[in-house]
């Protein structure tokens, strides 16, 4: 009995030798291969798995700010048609070819790994990241000339822009938008301006009359202001150009609520640039480790799977363009 015990414990002694002999020769053969994987091809598919449920996540992240469009352009249809026009085509067209070649030359990068091609997989990271660059300082000159010409949300984008940018109180008060009661639509902006400058703050009008109310403290009331010289007279004549977008206070047809759409704009162009930046770094990551000749046709894995993110970056903005520069 005792023998046939110790023979026992030295057959699984042999064998847990055996089995763990099997993953040093693994380890030694694929130094990559972590050690809770039998294979590199396990390895492989959970982490794509795994880059794939991220990915979903992403996409949620993203659909609630596209539930958010769609309510917003459901309720302003003409704000949305009004203020795409303030929002530079061109730009936003070249930005769309950037990021369309960058997932070219990322997927190129995928399969330079996959065939051992150093040179190659390093030239089209780094022509990835010069995309990704391009992108980001295309999108910081549409901001800040945004930014500059009060085309923001909330309060800043009913705020006159002055010449070098700032603000002015005499022009606050003289360009500032001039609320008008449901009733008072009908009225001249002339008879609108004379009532309010002879009333106080609440007027009690004959029964029948309309009354006259007192402008409210200034802010995103979305009211749209009064042509108020020649200038801005022949800016409103074209409203599909707007040809002087600081004008855009003295814009008769701008729609009420107008900075709901710069609002969405900025939070979900925004989003996605932070997106790419991070892009960025983790392709940065990739050219180093490429770089000492980490990757080839037996562990090609961490750029692969940063191809996946890049692409629902590239595809995210696919969607944003036509949905905010194409609006017709």
């Amino acid at each position: 009995m005792s023998a046939h015990a110790s023979a026992g414990d030295h057959h699984a002694a042999k064998g847990h030798d055996d089995h763990g002999g099997g993953h040093g020769h693994h380890n030694a053969e694929y130094p990559f291969l972590a050690h809770h994987f039998e294979t590199p091809a396990q390895q492989f598919d959970s982490a794509k798995l795994g880059m794939w449920v991220f990915l979903v996540t992403e996409v949620l992240f993203f659909g609630a700010l596209f539930v958010a469009y769609a309510v917003l352009r459901n309720r302003y249809p003409e704000v949305f048609k009004y203020a795409s026009a303030y929002l530079d085509t061109t730009m936003g067209g070249i930005n769309t070819g950037v990021l369309i070649l960058s997932s070219l030359t990322m997927a190129m990068g995928v399969y330079f790994a996959q065939t051992g091609r150093k040179a190659a997989l390093v030239l089209c990271l780094w022509l990835t990241m010069a995309g990704a660059a391009g992108f980001m300082v295309i999108k910081y000159f549409e901001y800040t000339h945004k930014f500059h010409v009060h085309l923001v949300w909330g309060e800043g984008f009913y705020k006159p822009v002055t010449d070098d940018g700032g603000l002015q109180q005499a022009e606050l008060t003289s360009k500032a938008p001039v609320p008008l009661a449901p009733a008072q639509t009908t009225m001249s902006a002339g008879t609108v301006a004379a009532q309010q400058a002879a009333a106080p703050a609440f007027v009690q009008m004959p029964a029948g009359e309309q009354t006259a109310i007192a402008p409210p403290a200034e802010g995103p009331t979305g009211m749209a202001p009064a042509v108020v010289d020649a200038k801005a007279a022949e800016h409103a004549a074209d409203p599909a150009t707007h040809g002087d977008e600081a004008l855009h206070l003295q814009d008769a047809t701008m729609p009420p609520n107008t900075h709901l759409f710069f609002a969405i704009y900025y939070a979900m162009t925004g989003l996605h640039g932070i997106h790419v930046l991070i892009g960025m770094g983790v392709i940065g990551w990739l050219i180093v480790r490429a770089g000492r000749g980490e990757f080839g046709p037996k562990y090609y894995t961490p750029v692969d799977l940063v191809g996946l993110y890049w692409h629902i970056v590239d595809l995210v903005w696919i969607f944003l363009f036509p949905l905010f520069y194409l609006i017709d």
